[in-house]
């Protein structure tokens, strides 16, 4: 089994109930174990500001899924919920990050590991750092805590539940 750190998130319609989606059907897949996910977060949009506030929250599971699958089942309940393609930084009825695959490396067009910009964003890091401080970003060699630590304080990242704890 593989520990792998996913990102959740979603701006369109009812943000909590489809984070709660996207946790179920992860759930029911034969192949994933959800270990603990963090509360929700609000969030500012990156990239383009002209829409709604995220919610965004943090997975850890173990799968048997390879990489390449555990994206396509991400991307299948994506899908399942409605997603729209609106181009990058576009708003999102449900969106899955593979953040960390344990300290797999890996440059491939579909799929990048660590996501390559885990470090600058504090939408994934704080929900992470509520879950798994220790996690260590394979390429920087830096746990989650120090990534969140050398953001400062630029964005807009509130807590605002205690909801999806395992």
């Amino acid at each position: 089994m593989s520990r792998v750190y996913l990102s959740l998130g979603s701006n369109i319609g009812n943000r909590q109930r489809m984070i709660s989606e996207m946790l179920r059907m992860l759930d029911e897949s034969p192949d994933v174990r959800i270990l603990r996910a963090s509360s929700d977060y609000e969030t500012r949009p990156v990239g383009m500001a002209d829409q709604p506030m995220f919610v965004n929250i943090a997975v850890a599971i173990e799968t048997e899924l390879d990489p390449m699958e555990l994206l396509a089942l991400c991307k299948m309940i994506e899908g399942r919920l409605g997603r729209v393609d609106r181009g990058r930084w576009g708003p999102r009825e449900a969106d899955m990050d593979v953040v960390f695959y344990e300290d797999l490396v890996a440059d491939l067009p579909e799929l990048k590991l660590p996501h390559p910009e885990t470090h600058l964003r504090r939408f994934v890091l704080e929900p992470l750092c509520e879950i798994a401080p220790g996690a260590v970003h394979p390429v920087l060699k830096k746990t989650v805590k120090e990534l969140l630590s050398d953001l400062g304080d630029a964005d807009y990242v509130i807590k605002t539940d205690e909801g999806h704890k395992r």
